[in-house]
């Protein structure tokens, strides 16, 4: 189910991932990796920049790596909180001579964790001219990192193991993510990741968000090797201390790898404007609720997952140039300024001076966005819309227009209401029903806010066929779970 058309993998910086139809002969390899990239006590860190004297979590770099005996791909997730510039091109060039392939089939991003390093090697350098720089980290800490991480990946291939089944699967997550900025009477109020301190953010709406964690599974018969988690909210919880922390989505995940025996990475997917803030007043007590939802929604997906045969990877890329929002020489005398300003909070001194001007060196440097992607797609109830389409034929001679089904269920839905002889049968109430309607496109039901949900299949092209990956639900209540 999904509360837009399509299921999709997102990552939010530097790929997205889908798989392609499945192709015969395909013999796929997976190998999985990890390293410890916490910097040294001491080291000043993201986002007060004070040393670091409290490793309440190691942070992880976790990845796996696809062999389909023509080429290796790569993806990763740290548990930093950026990844930008030279240092971003590093560390996929890094991986990529670790496995021995091409940086263009290395997917690199950060889970986004605000008690983690921002990591730009272009403005380490530049702070290190100073006379009087902010407090920051050495440019070993990147180093030692990538050392690490190169490391683990390179011993990782002496590990494949056969993979000879994929699956997905996606678990509603309850009671975490919410919108970012909200619209109250005609203008934008901010809602951060602890919004939940005051009431007045708490009592605001959840917003669009997409509610689903998207789970996909590598395995070799009924064996999974590895698990991939999709899921869109900012990872923080409270932070500003001197900790290195991986937060609520590491907490959960490196729980259902202990309880599961399974190799889990988790991605944040496209969530600039989505936090937790609803749902958390920054305390320690809403972390573990956050952490106990999303592990739940985890093994939601894992319980819904289908399997299909293996598929043929193919990897995609475009390069994308971002232009400056300003005239850049205005941006970097201005970026410049505030790199110098010393009375300024040395997180702005180098995430809005030194790494603004890192940005600004590389407009010439497109962006590469890659994608391991193909045919997984979200449909309504084919079976449904087969019989929807053979009585329409058949009471009118021709086929119904495509988008006929959606009128029909609109309509079912009012007389299904006003079928019950309730007095208030169309009241808001009755038309939000949690149990929702049955459609001729499948199940769907209506939301407060002017949106809805609709159970979709999930379907992939074999053959040259529709065939359906995993059926769309029969029932909303406790979709997901």
């Amino acid at each position: 189910m999904a509360t837009s058309p399509w299921v999709r993998f997102l990552h939010a910086a530097t790929a997205c991932f889908a798989l392609l139809s499945p192709a015969r002969g395909v013999e796929l390899r997976v190998a999985t990796f990890q390293a410890d990239v916490t910097p040294a006590p001491g080291t000043p860190i993201y986002s007060g920049y004070q040393p670091l004297a409290n490793i309440e979590h190691p942070l992880l770099a976790k990845g796996v790596v696809l062999d389909d005996g023509q080429r290796r791909y790569v993806l990763c997730a740290v548990d930093w909180c950026v990844l930008s510039n030279d240092t971003h091109a590093a560390f996929r060039r890094g991986l990529a001579e670790a496995v021995g392939t091409s940086a263009e089939y290395v997917a690199v991003q950060t889970v986004h964790q605000h008690t983690a390093p921002i990591a730009s090697r272009d403005a380490l350098v530049l702070l290190g001219q100073m006379d009087n720089p902010p407090p920051h980290p050495p440019p070993s800490m990147i180093d030692d990192a990538l050392a690490k991480l190169v490391e683990a990946a390179r011993m990782s291939i002496e590990r494949f193991e056969p993979c000879d089944r994929i699956g997905l699967g996606q678990g509603r997550v309850e009671r975490v993510a919410s919108t970012r900025r909200n619209m109250v009477d005609g203008r934008i109020v901010v809602r951060y990741s602890a919004g939940g301190r005051s009431p007045e953010l708490a009592a605001l709406p959840e917003g669009k968000i997409d509610p689903y964690l998207k789970t996909l599974t590598f395995a070799q018969g009924d064996r999974p090797i590895a698990r991939l988690h999709y899921y869109a909210v900012h990872p923080q919880s409270f932070y500003g201390d001197p900790r290195a922390s991986y937060d609520f989505p590491g907490m959960a995940r490196e729980r259902l790898q202990a309880k599961e025996g399974v190799f889990q990475v988790y991605f944040t997917g496209c969530a600039g404007d989505v936090t937790a803030g609803k749902y958390n007043d920054g305390s320690p007590e809403a972390r573990e609720q956050l952490a106990a939802r999303l592990l739940a929604g985890m093994e939601a997906a894992i319980a819904a997952t289908r399997y299909v045969p293996a598929p043929q990877p193919v990897w995609r890329r475009m390069p994308v140039r971002l232009p400056p929002r300003a005239d850049p020489a205005e941006m970097a005398a201005a970026a410049r300024a505030l790199m110098h300003q010393p009375d300024a909070a040395p997180s702005r001194r180098i995430y809005r001076g030194a790494m603004q001007l890192g940005f600004l060196a590389r407009l010439d440097t497109p962006l590469e966005l890659s994608s391991l992607q193909g045919g997984w797609f979200a449909l309504p109830d084919p079976g449904l819309q087969a019989q929807f389409a053979a009585r329409y034929r058949a009471a009118h001679g021709e086929a119904p227009h495509p988008l006929a089904w959606l009128a029909y269920d609109g309509m079912a839905a009012v007389g299904a209401l006003l079928a019950t002889g309730n007095t208030d049968a169309l009241s808001r109430e009755s038309l939000t029903q949690p149990q929702g309607f049955a459609g001729v496109g499948g199940v769907f039901r209506l939301l407060p806010d002017g949106t809805n949900e609709r159970g979709l299949a999930v379907a992939t092209i074999r053959d040259g066929a529709v065939q359906v990956v995993v059926p769309a639900p029969r029932s909303l209540v406790g979709a997901g779970s």
